[in-house]
């Protein structure tokens, strides 16, 4: 018991290292070309398929410790994934429709997208892991 606790903790600290490092290098793709190089096209390029390749491998890291939840935190978890996507389809279209028909007095963002998504994740996490108690 005590080795599959030691192994779950490695696998989640390498999601969360490869998370920050996907955080890292978007970071650097968002505001290097403004601050760092000065629009130099090739850096700018590099850097969006450095973010890219981090964020595949980030995937794989996530995939890698779902494969190796048990069956409740797995039922948990595709649960959250499933209503988080679905809400995000239905909030993110209203929300761009919102934006197209100017309902809205500014710009629909993809980061309020984002924002949404991880606290709707968040929340039905929590709820469900709750409800499955």
């Amino acid at each position: 018991m005590e080795l599959m606790k030691i192994e779950r903790n490695k696998r989640v600290r390498k999601l969360a290292l490869w998370t920050w490092n996907w955080m890292a290098t978007m970071a650097i793709a968002t505001f290097g070309p403004k601050f760092i190089w000065d629009d130099h096209e090739f850096l700018s390029i590099f850097s969006l398929l450095v973010n890219f390749t981090t964020g595949i491998i980030m995937i794989l890291a996530n995939r890698n410790l779902f494969n190796h939840f048990d069956e409740l935190e797995r039922k948990v978890h595709l649960e959250a994934m499933a209503l988080t996507l679905g809400l995000s389809v239905v909030v993110g279209l209203s929300f761009s429709l919102l934006d197209q028909q100017n309902y809205i007095p500014f710009e629909a963002e993809i980061s309020y997208l984002v924002m949404f998504m991880g606290i709707t994740y968040l929340i039905a996490s929590v709820v469900n892991s709750n409800r499955f108690k």
